[in-house]
């Protein structure tokens, strides 16, 4: 597993799903929680993760986000979530491109980063600028920096 983990920071990492054993090797690691953002109708999606974590010592959290659709409400929802979990926290979902987006946009709202170096950090990660919780996260950013026209 340790080769699928990104780290996006000091604090958040992105994978793809996990398993039982994964979640061990997560917490031999160091991680102290995990983030699932599949929803249970998602195909591969673990009903035991929660217990699986837990054996495992971590703390364990789902948030289910939408692979195609960035949702405001939920994507806040994850972050008060990685704000209460302890750290280091590992975020997975299916293949990690959701993940990857929410620990980004995390570490780049703690950091108060600017759209532009919130797309230089997606490119040295690795994830794509273009993910929709990932650009919607930039855009947004790119709105409040532009000052309205009366």
């Amino acid at each position: 597993m340790t080769d699928s983990i990104k780290p996006i920071s000091d604090s958040f990492s992105a994978a793809g799903q996990v398993s039982a054993d994964d979640l061990q090797q997560a917490a031999a690691q160091g991680f102290k929680s995990v983030l699932n953002l599949r929803s249970p109708d998602e195909p591969g999606f673990s009903v035991n993760e929660q217990h699986q974590a837990e054996a495992a010592g971590l703390d364990y959290t789902n948030v289910p986000l939408n692979p195609s659709q960035a949702e405001e409400d939920k994507i806040a929802t994850a972050l008060a979530a990685l704000e209460a979990l302890p750290q280091p926290t590992l975020i997975h979902c299916a293949a990690g491109a959701r993940a990857g987006a929410i620990a980004l946009i995390a570490t780049a709202t703690q950091a108060k980063l600017t759209a532009e170096e919130v797309i230089i950090k997606a490119q040295q990660a690795g994830l794509n600028p273009e993910q929709p919780h990932l650009h919607q996260f930039v855009e947004s950013l790119r709105s409040e920096s532009t000052p309205d026209h009366v």
